[in-house]
């Protein structure tokens, strides 16, 4: 006489899985939809916070590891599907839901921000997401060049139309603007941009909008975290002590405006070298100091590479032109951990969804 397998069972088996970035188990999480029992098959699919999880894999072993202890089940099917949280902030000025919006900043210029923008952009909408890249930086707006893309589609009607580009959605001032054409604005013009690129453009529903800041801590940042509440902030930074100093400012404005601090990214850390050393160009170690001082999470380290100011100047980000490098590598990763961290943030406001039981 075999057993017959309940889904009180499978249910228990699976609150003892933990999801590692959110530290509780899925079942609690209401992560677990669509369970089904035929006989001795159990399928069921774990929902999880992001397309790009970092430790997908895990959870995925772990659930039906723990589905097969139960006695009677001979094959266990887990399918891994995604339903990003939304941050639950209002934002009024966006017909259309964005469900987090990502600022990346830093208090000084030349560090690689629009660089990890973009690829950043890129690999989130590579893992799945639908994704904006907003490039707010309308003194020096490169994103397009980087994304290679010259102009915005027609507008409907009152509405920009942002361009699509490797699988995203993206606007920018130097796509409005002639090439080479000076921009000389005052706070109120810089503002009233700002306004416009999130009020009148047709982003429709968005997981993520990651938006390139301008260097500093001037009006740009001002402007947007009072026009668009942002789900968190990520500081990028080179290892070297002026770049910290700056960078620290950077963090302080976020954090006196009340945004979340998602972590710190080292850009060019380091340049290994064809004899296999490496060489710390920039000093070392900086951005994790960075991010111990300010109690607040590190992201990663990005290694220097030519290829990325190669790519960067043709339109290709370095994840699509060469994704198996270490700078893609890390990267995409950095990209994961800034989703992990969007999914912990928002995970507080989501509302409880049912768990779909089918016998």
């Amino acid at each position: 006489m075999t057993n017959k397998i309940t889904q009180e069972a499978i249910l228990t088996a699976l609150s003892k899985v933990q999801e590692p970035e959110l530290h509780q188990d899925l079942v609690t999480l209401n992560m677990i939809r669509n369970l089904e029992i035929a006989g001795d098959k159990v399928s069921f699919t774990v929902m999880l916070t992001t397309p790009a999880c970092p430790l997908r894999g895990q959870i995925e072993q772990e659930s039906r590891q723990a589905v097969m202890a139960i006695a009677g089940v001979k094959t266990v099917q887990v399918k891994l599907d995604s339903d990003v949280p939304n941050d639950g902030r209002m934002r009024g000025l966006v017909n259309l839901p964005i469900r987090n919006a990502i600022a990346v900043g830093s208090g000084k210029g030349g560090v690689g921000k629009s660089t990890v923008s973009v690829n950043v952009a890129v690999a989130l909408a590579q893992s799945g997401a639908r994704v904006g890249l907003l490039d707010a930086d309308i003194y020096g707006p490169n994103v397009p060049t980087m994304m290679g893309v010259e102009k915005l589609p027609p507008p409907n009607g009152k509405k920009l139309v942002p361009a699509k580009t490797y699988g995203l959605k993206m606007i920018s001032m130097g796509l409005l603007v002639k090439p080479g054409q000076p921009l000389i604005w005052r706070g109120p013009m810089l503002n009233s941009a700002i306004r416009q690129f999130l009020g009148d453009v047709e982003w429709g529903e968005l997981d993520y909008l990651i938006v390139d800041l301008p260097p500093g801590t001037g009006d740009a940042a001002l402007s947007l975290a009072q026009a668009l509440p942002l789900s968190g902030a990520v500081i990028v930074t080179l290892p070297q002590l002026v770049s910290l100093e700056d960078a620290s400012r950077g963090l302080a404005m976020f954090r006196t405006l009340e945004v979340p601090i998602l972590g710190v990214v080292e850009n060019m850390s380091y340049l290994d070298l064809p004899d296999g050393t490496r060489m710390d160009i920039f000093g070392s170690g900086g951005g994790e100091q960075l991010a111990q001082a300010s109690e607040t999470h590190f992201l990663g380290k990005i290694p220097i590479d030519q290829n990325v100011r190669i790519g960067g100047d043709s339109g290709k980000p370095i994840v699509v032109s060469h994704p198996e490098s270490p700078v893609a590598k890390a990267l995409a990763e950095i990209s994961q951990k800034i989703a992990a961290r969007v999914s912990v943030e928002a995970m507080g406001s989501q509302n409880e969804l049912p768990i779909n039981i089918v016998e």
